[in-house]
Parts: structure tokens; sequence; C-alpha cells
């Protein structure tokens, strides 16, 4: 099941009063980029987050689930209709998250 325009569209929304937001579509899925770098998959109309100390610690109940078969587990947010967390919880993650890899040509 690929995620739902109406789905990425409600999760967009909710992000909104981020800067630097960015999406990038791959096989009916999305990536969620914050200032560059990979914060969160949209998979299967779930909002997954990668698993960093702060997003653990404001989410400590979270499940944790694979984006897609084979790949790592990452936090599912259940709480995506509170906009004021998602803003918190990505704003906490940055300073932690991976530079992203320079694509080698």
């Amino acid at each position: 099941m690929s995620t739902s325009k109406e789905y990425m569209n409600f999760i967009s929304e909710q992000l909104s009063s981020l800067s630097d937001i960015t999406y990038r579509q791959m096989m009916g899925e999305y990536i969620i980029y914050y200032k560059g770098k990979i914060a969160a998959y949209i998979c299967d109309n779930r909002l997954l987050i990668k698993p960093v100390p702060s997003a653990v610690k404001m989410m400590p109940d979270a499940k944790l689930e694979p984006p897609y078969s084979g790949a790592k587990d990452m936090l599912l947010v259940e709480n995506v209709d509170d906009r004021k967390f998602l803003k918190e919880l990505f704003n906490s993650m940055y300073d932690e998250l991976p530079e992203n890899n320079k694509r080698r040509t």
C-alpha cells in the first residue's frame, strides 16, 4: 500500500510551521528532509521518524516499525494531530540527525 496524497498533504500541513522542510517522493512513499537532513519517512500512511535519543525521550512508548521490508526500525508518530508537538519533535531531533552522504559522480 502506498501513501495517499491526502495523508501526504495532511502531514505537509501539520509540518508547515517548520522552515526548511522538503519532501522527496520515492516509489509511492516520501522522505522528509529537515534543513537538508533526512528526518522521517511517510510510508503506508504512517509518519516514521529516525530513532535519535531526543525523539525516544519525547516518545518513550512509541512503537518501532520499519518503513518498508528490510529497513531499519523507526519510531511511529501517532500524535500527528498536534502541530506544536511535531514542531518541538523535529527541532529537538535536528542536531542528532546524521549528515546526508554525498553522492559520488
